[in-house]
């Protein structure tokens, strides 16, 4: 499958080594320039690009850069992006620690990831937020593994979000069903599931458990 890559941090990074790795075709952007991703695509084989290219051709596309960052992504970013196209949002909202504060979140109460939707203009399916990038390469596990991870998945499209779930199955996660976009903030920091090294079982619950009011320390 061809896949774009905005963002080569650490997530982007160590996505960019595991989609390779499986097969893939992965083109990786970031906002320095594709001459600063010669050592990550020597590495992995990727092709590095600039970020107006990064979905040209892609089935799925992955947004991984911070969230104050995502107004200032090219115009037309999915313009040549094949039919049908998937793009995964990692994002997170963090006020105090980065981002600064935004309107649309804390004004009018939208999910970051519906937030990043209306900002790129293309429905988003959120996944690998809460993922810690290390666990990328060292935590997947074959399918019926007693340690293999679970990661919750979030978008309103239920094919594309399907498409999302079987590729972090190939990654060697398991996946749940985290509800439409409305409800990934079920999974946005300071939630149970954050972080969470579970089961989907485990996983789960955590949804379940989410506090509706965002925590203090994640508010601008």
């Amino acid at each position: 499958m061809k896949i774009g890559i905005i963002g080569a941090g650490n997530i982007g990074g160590n996505l960019t080594r595991r989609l390779t790795a499986l097969g893939h075709d992965v083109s990786v952007a970031n906002s320095r320039g594709p001459h600063t991703l010669k050592e990550l695509a020597d590495e992995t084989g990727a092709t590095p690009v600039r970020a107006e290219e990064a979905a040209r051709g892609a089935e799925i596309a992955v947004v991984t850069v911070p969230l104050k960052a995502v107004p200032d992504l090219p115009s037309g970013l999915f313009d040549e992006a094949a039919d049908g196209l998937v793009v995964i949002d990692t994002g997170n909202y963090y006020p105090r620690q980065r981002d600064g504060r935004i309107a649309g979140i804390e004004d009018e109460g939208l999910t970051e990831s519906r937030w990043t939707e209306r900002q790129i203009g293309h429905p988003v399916v959120k996944a690998f937020n809460g993922t810690y990038a290390q666990d990328l390469l060292d935590r997947h596990r074959p399918a019926g593994d007693p340690e293999r991870m679970a990661l919750p998945v979030a978008g309103d499209d239920e094919a594309a979000k399907r498409k999302v779930r079987d590729l972090i199955e190939e990654l060697g996660f398991d996946t749940v069903d985290a509800g439409g976009l409305d409800d990934s903030w079920r999974q946005q920091p300071g939630t149970p599931v954050y972080g969470l090294r579970g089961s989907a079982d485990a996983v789960t619950r955590a949804l379940a458990e989410a506090p509706a009011e965002r925590p203090e320390e994640f508010r601008g």
